[in-house]
């Protein structure tokens, strides 16, 4: 780095209460306010569908988390175009608000009827806030500094997954359902404020007139593949809704694929899969993502359904991941720049495996620090893997793709989610059988169903680390120090 170019770093600031702050760490402290509250919200409300079932009287509440869903599949893979042509921080002021909006219409909702529609709006705002955020962070954040930033992202990507449950529980047990919504206001309005009176705007020339074919194909075919992947557990694969969007999906895809690798400005850009080092972070994001949340999906399932434990303190089972993340991400961080991408993803991805596979041997009896022990660890592994992950994903994307490449990347999340869920789900639903009361009729045969979910979470993250073998670290090296 050049003395001129350190010069323009330390110059480039904003006044924040009588205090000059980077304008890189504004833009850092709004992106993962947003982000923690956007990823909190997919799990607190997992924990509530039983109480507004009671509340409502209604047996769709499986609806408030798929309308969500659905809303996000539609517009992740419109939202880099949209930063590109219109500003990052428009479209993004514009999601957090719709967000924060929609937020407060789901806790005043009267029916469930109103609550789907409001969590539809707030799948927008949450849909377009990672992929804009992104783009916005790794344009601020030269290369050399990817690998500190990337341990700031764990905070929202790791942490809130592991909140959700205990936050949900408490608030539902002492304030109300209501409460796992509106406490998204407060937060939200104070970052949005920041973010309005601080945050700059970016466009890029190049963005192109809007993408109808790839808009409709890319966001209807997923939106369908999606809603495929959350009804085959419960309705079966064969059934005939089931195989309509999915085969409808599918093929909405591919023909989203041919199209957009035929015209010169794609909604989604798919040529940028062409970029080595970027090909291989999507396809190891896949699998870590994957593992990590599918087993974040099955094991509070294990805990409240065969073990009898309150969802809070499920909750607090779990949230020991969080604690083993907050530790290792700080040293994956430190040691990135000399050891690299490569074997810090291998070796994480792969103790987190040997880690997830020891959770075969759970019991209905099994003592609940071993399990937050396995969690720890568990934690603690995934950190090496997702740090220098986030911080080499970008190193060859030119900074006027960011917006479109932060598409992807986020396109491909959902997508390895939706697919983990459903086939763990399905998984589940083979082997749990509950009679009248909601009680599990065999549990040793629902504890073998845990065990295959189980080993097929540890089977993903072992794909994982050995699909990091294909990484180079010559491909990351403007992320690196130089090597002597």
């Amino acid at each position: 780095m050049t003395a001129s170019t350190l010069r323009a770093d330390t110059l480039d600031t904003v006044p924040v209460l009588g205090r000059s702050v980077q304008y890189k760490y504004i833009v850092a402290a709004i992106l993962v306010s947003a982000l923690f509250l956007d990823i909190l919200d997919t799990t607190i409300v997992n924990v509530a569908l039983p109480t507004l079932g009671r509340e409502f009287g209604a047996g769709s509440t499986e609806w408030v988390v798929i309308g969500y869903t659905l809303s996000l599949a539609v517009v992740i893979p419109a939202s880099g175009w949209l930063s590109d042509r219109i500003g990052t921080k428009r479209v993004f002021l514009f999601a957090f608000a719709m967000f924060i909006g929609a937020s407060a219409l789901c806790g005043a909702a009267q029916s469930i009827e109103q609550l789907i529609a409001f969590r539809v709006l707030q799948g927008v705002g949450g849909g377009m806030l990672t992929p804009v955020g992104l783009a916005m962070m790794f344009r601020v954040f030269p290369p050399a500094e990817r690998a500190r930033v990337s341990t700031l992202m764990m905070i929202p990507t790791l942490a809130a997954p592991a909140l959700g449950p205990v936050i949900g529980g408490f608030l539902i047990t002492n304030a109300g359902w209501r409460w796992i919504f509106y406490v998204n206001v407060p937060v939200g309005v104070v970052a949005f404020v920041v973010g309005f009176k601080l945050l700059r705007e970016h466009r890029e020339p190049s963005a192109g007139s809007f993408d109808l074919a790839g808009f409709v194909l890319s966001g209807g075919g997923l939106a369908a593949f999606v809603y495929a992947l959350s009804q085959g557990p419960r309705d079966g694969w064969t059934s005939s809704h089931v195989v309509f969007f999915g085969v409808g999906g599918v093929a909405m895809l591919v023909a989203m694929v041919f199209v957009e690798t035929r015209i010169p400005q794609p909604m989604l850009m798919l040529g940028l899969l062409r970029n080595r080092m970027f090909r291989n972070a999507n396809i190891i994001s896949a699998f870590s993502i994957a593992s990590f949340l599918g087993l974040l999906f099955v094991l509070p399932s294990y805990l409240q359904i065969l073990r009898g434990l309150s969802a809070q303190s499920s909750g607090l089972v779990t949230f020991p991941q969080a604690i083993g993340v907050g530790c290792s991400t700080f040293i994956a961080g430190s040691l990135y720049k000399r050891v690299g991408p490569r074997r810090l993803i291998f070796s994480g991805l792969f103790m987190a495996s040997l880690t997830i596979f020891a959770f075969h041997w759970l019991t209905l009896t099994t003592n609940l620090w071993w399990i937050r022990g396995l969690m720890l660890t568990r934690g603690f592994c995934m950190g090496f893997a997702f740090v220098p992950m986030q911080a080499s994903s970008y190193a060859t994307i030119a900074p006027a793709d960011n917006g479109r490449a932060s598409s992807i990347f986020s396109t491909q999340r959902q997508v390895a989610i939706s697919i983990a869920v459903a086939v763990l789900g399905t998984i589940l639903t083979h082997f749990i059988i509950l009679d009248a009361a909601g009680r599990v009729t065999d549990p040793q045969r629902a504890l073998d169903g845990f065990h295959v979910t189980f080993f097929v979470a540890a089977s993903l993250a072992l794909a994982g680390s050995f699909a990091a073998l294909m990484i180079r670290d010559s491909d990351a090296a403007s992320t690196m120090a130089p090597r002597r």
